[in-house]
């Protein structure tokens, strides 16, 4: 084998000429005759390297990899891994010398300088293995014709594929070079407190990097459901993949992919494909749920089938919406180390002028600007160096990612890291995109009256509350929700709220941001009521509460409300009923209307996630004023259970396993297709059942094998022509065989 590469001034005492060059030094080639009859005057020549991989996996908490079982050493920076060496001989300190050589995979100029080269002398000893940000090696024992060494990656080493050689010399005779036949994945470290993404808390490591499923909270902000999702960090391909995308379609040089902030940009880019770069994911809203030629972002149930199909094909996936892109997202990043979780934000405004509000045109079809039932991205932890201190302190911590492509940032579809620190003070200038997340969390939503040409728009609603709520994401150590709204801003309407919201407005000095900080309030408040909890299958009432806050002038209020569909984007609504009503409101009052909505007049014109939204528009008689208010509501769908045999779960012995789900509708389900995903299963699994009737229950049963003992998850989606995307879990401990 013959290589080149730049030797260091510290080894080219070595060397003939002591003046670094490239050159291919150390290099002798020896025929395997030579090797057999190698003396105590030969150069020491390797036989092989033991990987000690049951004890490095275990020690950087990397066992779980595919990989780990025997293709890959997979270690995290700024910790020590062994190798045991076994030489052709017995190695002598006074004569032989070792260096190990390590560089990037795939940087064809690999060098020191840039981080992405290195030449190692091994210390006597392993009691200092030098500085924290620079490789460092010693020797643990010395045993004969064998070496056992410790080789310490730096804390901020490249998170890549490394390729390593270790060179043997005899002082004053040749050398030998030997290339390990394993590659060597380096990944980020939320161990290492020299780390960039260190996580001091035990249980949140265990949660954000280690575990391999989690909840997506849906729906909407009064009737939420959680959507189990495996992430599959750990499965066949998904680290390699994860690799490859940061280096070839994120087109991180190698010497930046050690810095989290650069790498967390680039790969909310990457996972969409809207900047032609050969992203994961195609992204698509069909208004008519039309997703041919690929799989409807409602029927994943995880990542690991969709990052494997990318790895083998190299072609975009089709489809995803945003609960998708959060859980390919936090995939990749778990799979290099950094911390991650999904969010989700109810009522989720998406603010195309940057004026930090929502602002709508009543009558208008054509609003660019809207609110989603519900939106998800993803938060990754990480220091931020690059961005100083702030009034309120660093912006390490919680940074807001999303790789749902809604507005260009420097010229691609990519948004964050934003520290949440940052967005819940009002930092809007803040690196990157914190004025979008702001809006998408606490924007005020505006409704305009556009009175035509050369007028100038008039407001007739202010809602300072719908935006942000519930912000959701799974609890550690528990399955359930957790919601962190708090993190993001204060209580709606208090005064530190309001103070935020105000200096963000002003900072922004946007034409409508202005305006709107000059107007008042005026007399009637529009509110809506829903029960909350509305199951699908049932008729539900929407309920209009008009109040007078006036004490001494009755007011007539004459209007409509409605109830159209809607995706959970809050577009592409279909009109499902209408109501005209007249009230007469008396000071310091509230008058209320109901309109019933009946399964037969919604079941045609729902989509997918059973989404509505109720409006109401009112003017007041004898007055320039007018009304508005809209909510948006999502119907419940029924869980799946999941019911395992009798004889107890136990590591590596088959069971059967029982999925149900009752059938929540006054008609029929035909064509039902469950869809089971867990620890083990290869693929997923598709389980057919019959037609189930009203009240019925559809059923299936299939064999399962839990590949490893502890704590597991199995997930499960059911479809059927009349109900569609309806999902349930089962966490469960595996026991260890007895």
């Amino acid at each position: 084998m013959t290589f080149s590469y730049h030797v260091p001034s510290f080894l080219s005492r070595w060397l003939p000429n002591s003046e670094p060059r490239s050159v291919n030094p150390f290099l002798i080639s020896r025929s395997s005759a030579e090797v057999e009859g190698a003396d105590s005057s030969a150069v020491l020549t390797v036989l092989k390297v033991d990987f000690c991989l049951e004890d490095n996996h275990k020690e950087h908490h990397t066992s779980y990899f595919h990989a780990a079982a025997s293709d890959a050493l997979i270690v995290r920076r700024g910790e020590p891994f062994r190798l045991r060496i076994h030489f052709d001989r017995d190695y002598s300190p006074s004569k032989d010398a070792i260096s190990f050589i390590l560089s990037v995979t795939d940087d064809t100029e690999a060098r020191a300088g840039r981080g992405t080269f290195s030449a190692l002398v091994p210390h006597d000893g392993i009691d200092y293995l030098g500085d924290s940000l620079e490789w460092g090696s010693g020797i643990e024992t010395h045993e004969g014709q064998t070496l056992t060494v410790l080789i310490k990656p730096p804390a901020n080493c490249p998170v890549t594929q490394w390729k390593m050689d270790i060179d043997t010399k005899l002082l004053g005779d040749g050398s030998r070079s030997y290339t390990l036949p394993l590659p060597i994945y380096v990944l980020f470290n939320p161990w290492c407190p020299q780390d960039q993404v260190y996580l001091e808390d035990r249980d949140q490591r265990k949660e954000y990097v280690l575990n391999d499923t989690t909840l997506i909270s849906v729906g909407s902000h009064n009737n939420m459901s959680q959507l189990p999702w495996k992430l599959g960090q750990f499965e066949r391909d998904i680290l390699e993949c994860s690799l490859k995308v940061l280096g070839t379609v994120g087109k991180v040089p190698p010497a930046f992919r050690g810095d989290p902030v650069r790498v967390a940009r680039a790969l909310s880019a990457a996972v969409n494909v809207n900047d032609n770069d050969n992203g994961i994911l195609w992204g698509k809203w069909s208004p008519t749920n039309d997703y041919s030629g690929g799989v409807a972002p409602n029927n994943w149930t995880g990542s690991m089938e969709i990052l494997q199909k990318y790895y083998k094909t190299n072609a975009a996936i089709k489809y995803a919406q945003c609960w998708v892109y959060g859980g390919v997202l936090a995939t990749i990043s778990r799979s290099l180390g950094i911390p991650t979780r999904v969010i989700t934000c109810f009522e989720s405004a998406h603010d195309c002028q940057g004026s930090l509000t929502i602002d709508l045109v009543s009558d208008s079809k054509n609003n660019k600007e809207g609110i989603w039932n519900f939106h998800v991205w993803n938060e990754l932890w990480m220091q931020r160096p690059d961005l100083g201190v702030g009034q309120q302190g660093t912006f390490d911590g919680w940074q807001v990612v999303d790789s749902t492509p809604q507005e260009p940032s420097d010229g691609k579809y990519q948004l964050g890291p934003t520290p949440v620190s940052a967005v819940k003070n009002g930092e809007i200038q803040i690196a990157y995109d914190c004025g979008f997340v702001f809006a998408e969390v606490n924007a005020d939503v505006l409704t305009w009256r556009d009175d035509g040409p050369n007028q100038p728009l008039k407001l007739i609603h202010r809602d300072t509350q719908s935006v942000g709520q519930k912000i959701s994401t799974k609890a550690v150590k528990s399955w359930e929700r957790e919601d962190i709204t708090d993190c993001y801003k204060d209580p709606e309407n208090s005064k530190e709220e309001r103070s935020t919201m105000y200096k963000a407005l002003k900072k922004s000095g946007k034409a409508l941001s202005r305006y709107y900080l000059n107007d008042t309030f005026k007399d009637i408040e529009f509110d809506m009521e829903l029960k909350s909890d509305l199951k699908m299958g049932e008729n539900f009432s929407a309920v209009l509460k008009v109040s007078n806050k006036s004490e001494s002038t009755a007011h007539l209020a004459k209007g409509q409300i409605a109830c159209d569909t809607v995706h959970y984007t809050g577009r592409g609504a279909v009109k499902v009923k209408a109501m005209d009503f007249e009230l007469e409101v008396k000071p310091k009052s509230s008058e209320y209307v109901r309109m019933e909505v009946l399964f037969k007049e919604y079941f045609d014109k729902l989509f997918s996630h059973a989404a509505f939204q109720i409006t109401a528009a009112a003017k007041i008689k004898d007055t320039d004023i007018d009304y508005y208010a809209k909510e948006n509501l999502m119907l419940r769908k029924p869980d799946i259970k999941f019911k395992f045999g009798d004889a107890g779960i136990v590591v590596q012995k088959e069971l059967d396993v029982i999925v149900r789900l009752e059938n929540p509708l006054p008609i029929p389900l035909h064509k039902g297709l469950f869809t089971v995903e867990g620890p083990g299963i290869k693929t997923p699994l598709k389980l057919k059942v019959a037609e189930i009737p009203v009240g019925g229950t559809a059923a299936a049963t299939f064999k399962y094998t839990p590949p490893y003992a502890g704590r597991s998850t199995l997930l499960a989606k059911f479809n059927a022509k009349e109900l569609e995307d309806v999902s349930g879990y089962k966490h469960y401990e595996v026991a260890k065989q007895s």
